[in-house]
């Protein structure tokens, strides 16, 4: 007789497929519980057009169970893009929070799954909360010390300022406090987060990044075909991103080789003063800013690149960095504590988040140690090796690992 699967209910208000960022997290997971678990997801209504036809086209997961809600067109005006995200994010959860408890009951489900958005400051479904809650995983308590944020336009600079209040006063936060305390498991992306849990709910939370590499995504050109070194770095152009510190460093090992080029593929509210930076450093001709790419093209563009930096200050980018992997190609990234542990200094250049001075010094170290084509092919060809073993496939196991054991110890009680 066939076992029954355990049921889980999963709250993933970013999830469709043949995307990257949260939206791709999201989507993966999905179809890796899905090999272990019977699931009814919850998405956004939007996310349905390019579902249901992926569905169709891949039966093998037809037994997943997607649920749709949004508002009306006419009453989300105000949200386009990341724009009003939080707020339109917010009242979706509150808004679904009779379909969760519904199809929950309906459907006799015991394991509720919040897993996008991931940050710890953002709601829950007070119904899903009160369940077998499995959260995460979660990050969002990482901030960004003025020494670098004093660098930003003054509208990130705020942001910045902000959110160092609201992470240093977590301990206060009611609904943060109670959502510790419902969970009976806490993914945390990063040991920042992790470390920030009150101690009495510290034996709930684990380690666990949300990103995983995808093996399929394996490099089809060689890289660079000429003598400029090609210099890649992806993701939605905020001020905690990191891009200015790279621009810096490339203006500084440029001087020693000017065989170095940077494509910056992105945009977002940072894109004027990052302008700004390159034409203050005469980099023109070195340094160019895509703007948003569809899907393939970015895949090209990784293909035909030499080298990826991911100097993002907090987890970010952590996608392109498993993508890169998988590519074969070598990655110089700051230490977030987070997906950086998948990272050894064997296949990638890691960089500790010290002073900005020191930091930018070693981003240029690790470029101008790149331009040697013996060290990218060694550290390339290591990461592809490591890849197999972070594939989702794998993550898929370990999150399956991580939620039975759990609601194993929880029912013998």
């Amino acid at each position: 007789m066939k076992k029954e699967k355990l049921k889980i209910f999963v709250s993933a208000y970013a999830c469709e497929p043949d995307l990257g960022s949260e939206i791709g997290v999201g989507w993966h997971w999905v179809l890796e519980m899905s090999q272990y678990f019977d699931l009814w997801v919850l998405t956004r209504e939007s996310n349905r057009h390019t579902i249901e036809p992926w569905i169709a086209e891949h039966p093998k997961y037809n037994p997943i169970h997607f649920l749709y809600y949004d508002w009306p067109k006419w009453a989300r005006f105000w949200k386009k893009g990341l724009r009003g995200v939080r707020t339109y994010y917010n009242i979706w959860q509150y808004c679904t929070n009779g379909i969760v408890k519904r199809a929950m009951q309906e459907n006799n489900i015991y394991i509720f799954h919040h897993l996008t958005y991931g940050n710890v400051l953002w709601k829950v479904s007070s119904y899903g909360q009160r369940q077998f809650f499995v959260w995460g995983p979660v990050g969002g308590l990482e901030s960004i010390s003025e020494e670098y944020s004093r660098h930003y336009n003054k509208k990130s600079q705020m942001i910045e300022k902000i959110r160092r209040i609201a992470t240093s006063l977590t301990s206060y936060n009611r609904g943060f406090r109670q959502r510790c305390k419902q969970a009976n498991l806490i993914l945390c992306k990063t040991e920042i987060t992790r470390n920030r849990i009150p101690q009495k709910y510290a034996d709930k939370a684990i380690l666990f990044t949300d990103v995983a590499a995808d093996i399929s995504n394996t490099a089809r050109l060689s890289g660079t075909r000429n003598d400029t070194i090609e210099f890649i770095t992806v993701g939605h152009l905020d001020a905690w991103r990191g891009f200015d510190l790279i621009i810096e460093a490339m203006a500084e090992a440029i001087k020693e080789n000017t065989h170095l080029h940077l494509t910056i593929v992105g945009d977002g509210s940072d894109k004027k003063r990052l302008e700004e930076l390159i034409k203050r450093f005469k980099l023109e001709k070195a340094v160019t800013l895509t703007g948003k790419v569809p899907m393939e093209t970015y895949k090209t563009m990784m293909d035909r690149a030499d080298v990826v930096i991911n100097a993002a200050l907090k987890e970010g980018a952590v996608t392109v960095s498993f993508d890169c992997m998988a590519m074969g190609k070598p990655l110089i990234c700051l230490d977030t504590t987070g997906y950086t542990r998948y990272f050894t200094n064997e296949y990638a250049i890691l960089i500790p988040r010290t002073g900005r001075k020191e930091v930018i010094q070693n981003i240029r170290d690790g470029i101008l140690r790149l331009t040697d084509s013996r060290e990218r092919e060694m550290l390339g060809r290591k990461a592809q090796e490591a890849s197999c073993k972070f594939s989702w496939e794998n993550h898929g196991k370990e999150i399956r690992d991580a939620i039975v054991k759990t609601y194993i110890s929880y029912s013998s009680k």
